[in-house]
């Protein structure tokens, strides 16, 4: 969350963005880890048991983890921003690669927000888009919360 004073107009910018404890390279060092050790004891088990079943299963398993690992790539930079200035609302919701923008008057604008947090929209003349889709419910809160006092001001 920003409020940026420039000239006589302020500037409020509220960014949500995905908490990523790996980055694109980790991932890939973690993937590869796995990767080795899962089929490294496949093999072992192979080869010292003659239990064959093992290996289509660790494959399969490897090739499963591999697409949660990619999706969780293409994810990563996901983001929600929310720009308040002057009379206008601008909220720009980037999810993989499909990008949705929605300008909405300041003094028409509502946020709707379900009283456990679960949900928090922008709706203007029958127009809504759903934010916050990458905070915990206690923040989701706050920054309704935080949207409506900004509206309002």
């Amino acid at each position: 969350m920003n409020c940026v004073a420039r000239g006589e107009t302020a500037e409020y910018v509220y960014t949500a963005r995905r908490n990523n404890s790996l980055s694109s390279a980790g991932r890939l060092l973690v993937f590869g880890f796995i990767l080795t050790v899962s089929l490294g004891i496949a093999t072992g088990f192979f080869l010292i048991l003659g239990a064959w079943p093992i290996l289509p299963y660790a494959g399969v398993e490897m090739g499963v983890l591999y697409l949660a690992f990619r999706y969780m790539d293409r994810h990563a930079a996901d983001y929600e921003r929310i720009r308040i200035r002057g009379t206008s609302v601008a909220i720009e919701v980037h999810e993989g690669a499909n990008v949705t923008r929605l300008e909405l008057n300041r003094h028409w604008a509502k946020v709707v927000c379900e009283p456990d947090g679960s949900r928090v929209a922008l709706r203007s003349h029958g127009r809504e888009i759903q934010v916050g889709r990458h905070l915990s419910e206690e923040q989701r809160l706050e920054m309704a919360q935080d949207l409506r006092r900004q509206l309002c001001a």
